[in-house]
């Protein structure tokens, strides 16, 4: 259980700052062609750093919720 645990964390983070992943809206992507290079990778790895934070605690909160149902059926 633990391998499929350590698997889907390693998988997120790579997907998550993968060379190629976008998460900006029509807004930010103006902002960031303003900016330069540069400061558009950084705003984008920020958002990306922001994003990953909710989706941790609700991915643990549904593994817990998730392995207590399991033990009690």
């Amino acid at each position: 259980m633990k391998k499929a645990a350590l698997f889907i964390v390693l998988l997120t983070l790579l997907i998550a700052f993968g060379p190629e992943v976008s998460a900006q809206c029509a807004m930010c992507t103006k902002t960031a062609a303003q900016l330069g290079e540069k400061p558009a990778l950084g705003l984008n790895r920020g958002i990306l750093y922001l994003m990953i934070s909710p989706f941790a605690i609700v991915g643990f909160i549904g593994f817990r919720w998730w392995k207590n149902n399991k033990e009690t059926v």
